[in-house]
């Protein structure tokens, strides 16, 4: 089998990462359901939970602040992070941004006696990553469908 271009792979590797964004964020939030429906926070496997989150939360990032594709060759890399999509990430992270500020005002407002600060972080942060995913995957999938 001849090996595929940089450029084949580059095409491959957006549309994949196009449709897994958006993926990532439903299953990101569906973990949240796991976080949230047990509360108690002193038991060992509660700093598991918590921590797994906090890892999840940190790749997820990762892979929206550089595009992903951090273990592939310079020029592919290159290649997919190209000028419109380092504008869909910056256009993805800015409303991430305004999705989590929105959350910390109305969590603000809400009060620290109706959710814990730590609930409040979490639900700030994954709103915020969440939003981001969400909205590059959709900007990236228009491009290519050239709209």
């Amino acid at each position: 089998m001849v090996d595929a271009t940089i450029a084949e792979q580059a095409e491959k590797l957006s549309a994949q990462r196009a449709r897994m964004f958006p993926l990532l964020a439903v299953i990101y939030l569906g973990q949240q359901y796991s976080y949230f429906s047990s509360l108690d926070g002193g038991r060992p496997v509660d700093a598991v939970r918590i921590g797994a989150w906090a890892v999840m939360s940190a790749a997820l990032l990762i892979a929206l602040v550089t595009g992903g594709g951090l273990m592939r060759k310079r020029e592919l890399r290159a290649m997919l992070n190209d000028e419109t999509s380092k504008a869909h990430r910056s256009d993805a992270l800015g409303w991430g941004f305004v999705v989590a500020m929105i959350t910390g005002i109305v969590l603000y407002v809400i009060g620290s006696t109706a959710v814990g600060e730590r609930d409040a972080i979490h639900l700030i942060v994954s709103l915020g990553i969440a939003t981001a995913l969400v909205r590059f995957g959709w900007l990236e999938k228009r491009a290519m469908r050239g709209e």
